[in-house]
């Protein structure tokens, strides 16, 4: 398969911006600070869903939130 040079670029830019994201995210507060929050937030939701009552979506919830602290944790193991 062929790719073209235009393609590449394109790619590259568009790593570049997400990179540049990523930079500036993580330039607001520590990796651990994040998932510190992530638990506060996630925790809050939970005493709420109690609540609240059934979600249908509560697996998927907690796979996003699990996901983005592992994120943050790949992030820590970079900066380290």
């Amino acid at each position: 398969m062929h790719t073209s040079i235009a393609d590449d670029s394109a790619d590259s830019s568009r790593l570049a911006r997400y990179g540049q994201l990523v930079q500036d995210l993580l330039s607001q507060t520590s990796p651990d600070e994040w998932i510190g929050d992530l638990w506060s937030i996630y925790s809050g939701y939970m005493v709420f869903e109690k609540e609240a009552g059934y979600n249908p979506r509560c697996t998927e919830i907690f796979e996003t939130f699990r996901e983005l602290v592992f994120f943050f944790q790949k992030a820590q193991k970079l900066r380290a």
